[in-house]
């Protein structure tokens, strides 16, 4: 089977501070992947040992097989969108693509040129001289042209509009269906994208506390509303995530199926963002 194999991966800092716990994970090839967790739990940790950016505590990472410490065969299949940037800031952008397509012989510049100029993106300025927004662009433009087999999304939103949000997520859609190979998205926008990712992985703290298809994960949950009164009388005896009380109005997130709800609540599916925030609270 193709994919990333993360198997009992840790990462301690400073002999003491550990960013990842006996951590093991598939990254299957062929599927868009949502890598969600608050601050600190360990998301950008994960993705930096997967691409060879550090090295783990414990524990080892394969790429179709291959063990991706040190090995150019298996990192060449993983572009990385990272929040930091790791090209001179004097460096144009045109000149950028240039240079991803040596690492990355696949690279497609014809589609880099056309989806710039969707995006707006002036390819002759310097990577530095862009905003926020621009330099999220930037990065993007990249990821989708590179053609890598595996491409990690670490915050690709950071600075975007609501306009370019929407056109980055219908462009990576439309490739991954030319493409077919495996995106994975870490975004604490996860309402924005939800109904794109195939499979959450969910880390608290370091652990890995889910790894399942989102619709799996849908299923297995629910909230009701209503009124206070009536909504502490069903959640009795039932494995409740989480509430919310506004007034005389409350919110109850449940584990399992809605069955014999009485009248007077309304009842409604989890979103994939209010079961996170549950569970990971």
């Amino acid at each position: 089977m193709r994919g990333i194999e993360v198997r009992n991966i840790s990462k301690t800092y400073n002999k003491k501070n550990m960013a990842l716990d006996d951590v093991s994970v598939c990254f299957e090839y062929g599927k868009i992947y949502g890598l969600l967790g608050r601050n600190g739990a360990g998301k950008s940790t994960l993705i930096n040992l997967i691409c060879n950016r550090i090295f783990p505590t414990s524990g080892e990472i394969f790429v179709d097989g291959d063990p991706v410490r040190e090995n150019d065969k298996a990192l060449s299949k993983i572009f990385t969108m990272s929040e930091n940037n790791l090209l001179p800031p004097n460096m144009k952008f045109n000149k950028a693509m240039n240079l991803c397509k040596i690492f990355y012989p696949d690279t497609d510049l014809d589609y880099a040129a056309k989806l710039a100029e969707k995006f707006g993106l002036d390819t002759g300025k310097k990577l530095g001289s862009f905003s926020t927004g621009y330099k999220s662009i930037s990065k993007i433009v990249m990821a989708l042209s590179c053609n890598a087999d595996y491409v990690f999304f670490d915050e690709p939103v950071l600075g975007l509009d609501p306009n370019h949000r929407d056109l980055f997520y219908k462009e990576m859609i439309e490739r991954y269906s030319e493409t077919g190979n495996t995106f994975v998205i870490s975004t604490h926008l996860i309402d924005e994208c939800a109904n794109l990712i195939e499979k959450a992985v969910i880390i608290k703290n370091g652990r890995l506390i889910a790894n399942e298809e989102t619709e799996q994960i849908l299923s297995t949950a629910f909230t009701v509303t209503g009124p206070v009164a009536l909504v502490d009388k069903f959640i009795e005896g039932k494995k409740v995530l989480g509430m919310d009380t506004i007034g005389g109005i409350k919110s109850a997130y449940i584990m399992g199926k809605a069955e014999n709800v009485p009248a007077g609540l309304e009842v409604s599916s989890a979103s994939l963002q209010s079961l996170f925030i549950q569970l990971t609270n």
